[in-house]
C-alpha cells in the first residue's frame, strides 16, 4: 500500500533574525509594524507635514517665510497654553467649557487694574493668574467634592464670567496695556553676540533643544527596554529622531533669520516641558490617567480621584487666567468679545492631537500638535483667501476626520 507524504516546506525566519528572505523586506515589515502600532502618536505628526507641504505648495512658499511662521507663533499661543490644560481635563475624564470667557474676564480684571488704577503690570500679572486659580478651584471644587458634571458646572462658568466681562468693562473696549506686558506677548529675545546674518540667542537655544530631545529620547528608549516594555523597532526610532531634528532646526532658522524667538514662544516650551514632565514621571501625572483611564480601579488603588481633579481645573483656570493676559496684551486691549469660540479651539486641538472621548489617553505635546494643525489651517487659508465660513466647514471636517481615526484606531488595535 503506497502512501502519499507531502513535505514540509521549512518555515520561514522569522523577520529580523536572519534567513533567505532577506533583512531589507523583514526590516521594512518591522518599521510597518511600529508604525502601525504607533500611529495614534505618529499620525498626527504626518497629518501636520502634509498640511504644511500643501499649503506651501499652493502659498507658493508664503506660509514658510520666516515672518509668517514668527506671526504662526504669535497668533496662536493662547490657544496652545489653552490646549495644554485642556488636555489634563480631557486626560482625566471631565471637559471644561467656561475657558473663552474665563479668558476675556481676566483680561478685563487685568485692564481695569493697569489702565484705570495704574497698577503695577508685574503685580496685576500675578494677581491675575491667582484669581484665574481661584475661578478654576471654585469649579473644581463643585465637580469634585460635590460630583456636579463638568459640563454642567462649566457651562455655568461659560456664562458666568461672560457676564463679568460685561460688567467690569461696562460694555467698552479697555486699552492700552503697559509696555512691558505687551513685551512679554508681541516681544522677541534680545540680539546677543557678533553679527552672523542671525539671532544668537535664538540658535543657541534651538541648539539646546534638539539635544534635549535626542536625549530625552534615548532615555525614554533605555527605560522602556529596562522594564521590558515594547519599543518602536531601532530604524523608526532612528527615523523619528531625524524628523524631530530636522523640524526643530528648520524653525530655529526660519526665527533666527527674522527677529528671533518670540518670548511667548519660551514660555510655551517652559510650559510643555513641565507639564510633560510631570504627565510622564510625576505621581500626580500618573493619577490624572488613572481617573481617566478607570475610575474605579484607581480609586480601588488608592488615588484620591476628588484631589486630583480639583487641581486638575485649578490648573485649567491659571493657564486660562495666562492666556487672557497673553490676548489681552497681543491687541493691546481687554474687549467683551475677547476669547469667543476659544473653548472649542482648545477643545479641539486636544482631540486632533489624540486625546480621546473616554478619558485616560493623551499628551501635553499631542496638545501642541492639535493647536498648531489648527493654527496652520487658519494661516493657509487665510493667505489662499478662503473665506472665514469655508474654514469653519474644513476645520470641523479636520476635527471630525481625527475623532473618527481616533475611533477606527483603537478598533482596529482591539481586534
Amino acid at each position: 500500500m503506497s502512501t502519499n507524504v507531502t513535505a514540509k516546506s521549512p518555515a520561514p525566519a522569522p523577520a529580523g533574525k536572519g534567513g533567505s528572505a532577506g533583512g531589507g523586506d523583514g526590516l521594512l515589515q518591522l518599521m510597518m509594524e511600529g508604525m502601525r502600532r504607533n500611529m495614534r502618536q505618529y499620525g498626527m505628526l504626518i497629518a501636520l507635514g502634509l498640511i504644511v507641504v500643501l499649503f506651501a505648495v499652493w502659498t507658493d512658499g508664503d506660509l514658510l517665510l520666516p515672518r509668517n511662521v514668527s506671526n504662526l507663533v504669535l497668533q496662536n499661543s493662547y490657544i496652545l497654553i489653552l490646549a495644554i490644560g485642556m488636555m489634563l481635563v480631557i486626560i482625566a475624564g471631565h471637559i471644561d467649557l467656561s475657558v473663552g470667557s474665563l479668558t476675556a474676564f481676566v483680561g478685563a480684571v487685568a485692564a481695569v487694574m493697569m489702565v484705570k488704577h495704574d497698577m503695577p503690570w508685574p503685580l496685576a500679572v500675578v494677581l491675575c493668574l491667582l484669581m484665574g486659580a481661584a475661578a478654576g478651584a471654585a469649579q473644581g471644587f463643585f465637580i469634585a467634592y460635590l460630583g456636579i458634571p463638568s459640563f454642567i458646572v462649566t457651562l455655568a462658568g461659560m456664562l458666568t464670567f461672560r457676564g463679568l466681562t460685561e460688567i467690569f468693562l461696562e460694555g467698552q473696549t479697555l486699552g492700552p496695556f503697559p509696555e512691558g506686558l505687551q513685551k512679554v506677548s508681541n516681544g522677541f529675545l534680545p540680539e546677543v553676540g557678533p553679527d552672523t546674518n542671525y539671532h544668537n540667542l535664538t540658535l543657541l537655544l534651538g541648539f539646546a533643544v534638539i539635544a534635549f530631545i535626542v536625549l530625552q529620547e534615548v532615555r525614554d528608549r533605555r527605560r522602556q527596554q529596562e522594564f521590558a516594555l515594547e519599543v518602536p523597532p531601532f530604524k523608526l526610532f532612528l527615523l523619528k529622531i531625524v524628523a524631530l531634528v530636522a523640524a526643530v532646526l528648520t524653525v530655529t532658522l526660519m526665527l533666527a533669520s527674522y527677529k528671533g524667538a518670540p518670548v511667548v514662544l519660551i514660555i510655551l516650551g517652559v510650559l510643555v516641558v513641565g507639564f510633560g514632565y510631570v504627565m510622564r514621571n510625576a505621581i500626580i501625572g500618573r493619577h490624572i490617567y488613572a481617573i481617566g483611564g478607570n475610575l474605579p480601579a484607581a480609586k480601588l488603588s488608592g488615588v484620591r480621584d476628588k484631589k486630583v481633579t480639583f487641581l486638575v481645573f485649578l490648573n485649567m483656570g491659571m493657564l486660562a487666567a495666562l492666556a487672557g493676559l497673553v490676548f489681552a496684551a497681543r491687541f493691546n486691549a481687554a474687549s467683551p468679545k475677547a476669547g469667543v469660540n476659544f473653548e472649542l479651539e482648545a477643545i479641539a486641538a486636544s482631540f486632533i492631537g489624540g486625546a480621546s472621548m473616554s478619558g485616560g489617553v493623551g499628551t501635553v505635546l499631542g496638545a501642541i500638535i492639535g493647536g498648531v494643525v489648527l493654527g496652520v489651517l487658519n494661516n493657509g487659508m487665510n493667505l489662499v483667501g478662503v473665506g472665514s465660513d469655508w474654514q469653519q466647514v474644513i476645520k470641523g471636517l479636520v476635527l471630525l476626520a481625527a475623532v473618527g481615526f481616533d475611533v477606527w484606531n483603537k478598533r482596529k488595535v482591539g481586534s
